[in-house]
């Protein structure tokens, strides 16, 4: 089977790539913006006119999509996490290969969500920010696109290849710095917030599985646990060899000690350009975000293999590795 896999070089995709090429039954093709794909395409300015001709040519079984932008304002998000899917499903549409679409969402379409649930699929969308209101926009498209196709809504990914700017990644600097500077104190703010946290290398078996499944519609890809963010700040600590004192700050900006401290992980702004202490952690969710994962497992076979431990311990040693 010939899958194309778009967004190959992105912090998903490389995974979804290794993951796919160890099938020996698949025969992978990459497609992005980056000179090592295998074929340059840009999904945000390209016409779905050129690339149906591509699918025409190559004619997989199976798309994949894992690019998109986390970062950016409005309209580039826009442009890359909508705009780019609308030509992937009218491409799809075009071409004569009928090809299966497997598409990565973002538990950030969900938006905030009641302290102690568990989030299902029929869950009502309230997406508290654009980057949430963009991916939300993309699945509507492919649900609604009559093709047979899958949206994996991916909570919140951690492990090899985390980006530094993450609040992970962030977290895992700070103590990096403490570490090199030799204080035997970490001040951090927004640790309350708790997330469903899920290893990119499971998140890559999920895509395995949809590829390969006869699952339609919206499958939540996460734990099924909900982990507050100061006991992640911990494990970080143990498997890094920090031995100093974490202490958390109330507000996410502030004096301490008479100095200004800046948290490792802060809060987005407001339109007012003050911060917002609903949403300690940057996606629009609020304090609390836990998946239900029963539709995984009984649609796709599909279970998280990776504790957050071994996923921290990834994380630090890349932090570790950096100058």
């Amino acid at each position: 089977m010939r899958v194309l896999l778009i967004g190959a070089n992105g912090y998903l995709g490389r995974y979804v790539a290794d993951r796919l090429l160890a099938d020996p039954a698949i025969q992978l093709t990459a497609l992005g913006r980056g000179d090592d794909a295998d074929v340059r395409f840009d999904l945000a300015t390209g016409s779905p006119g050129a690339l149906t001709r591509f699918l025409d040519a190559v004619h997989p079984g199976v798309v994949v999509n894992c690019a998109g932008a986390t970062r950016g304002g409005a309209r580039d998000l826009t442009r890359h996490n909508t705009v780019a899917v609308a030509t992937i499903c009218e491409s799809l549409r075009r071409s004569g290969c009928a090809a299966r679409l497997v598409h990565l969402g973002c538990a950030a379409e969900y938006g905030p969500s009641q302290p102690g649930s568990s989030t299902a699929e029929d869950a009502v969308p309230r997406p508290g920010g654009p980057y949430g209101v963009s991916k939300l926009a993309a699945t509507e498209l492919v649900l609604g696109s009559g093709l047979d196709a899958v949206v994996l809504r991916v909570f919140s990914p951690v492990g090899p290849g985390t980006p530094a700017g993450s609040p992970l990644g962030r977290l895992a600097e700070a103590m990096r710095r403490a570490m090199q500077s030799g204080d035997n104190e970490l001040k951090l703010g927004g640790l309350g917030v708790q997330r469903d946290f899920v290893d990119v290398r499971d998140v890559a078996r999920a895509v395995h599985a949809a590829s390969l499944s006869a699952a339609q519609g919206v499958v939540n890809i996460g734990t099924g646990r909900a982990v507050r963010l100061r006991e992640a700040a911990a494990v970080l600590a143990r498997v890094a060899g920090f031995g100093g004192a974490l202490h958390e700050l109330d507000a996410p900006h502030g004096y301490h000690g008479g100095a200004m401290v800046r948290p490792a992980i802060p809060a987005p702004s407001t339109e007012h350009g003050g911060p917002a202490p609903s949403y300690p952690y940057p996606d629009g969710c609020g304090s609390w975000q836990q998946a239900d994962v029963r539709t995984a497992r009984d649609r796709l076979g599909w279970r998280p293999r990776i504790g957050l431990e071994e996923s921290l311990a990834d994380i630090w040693m890349e932090a570790a590795c950096r100058i």
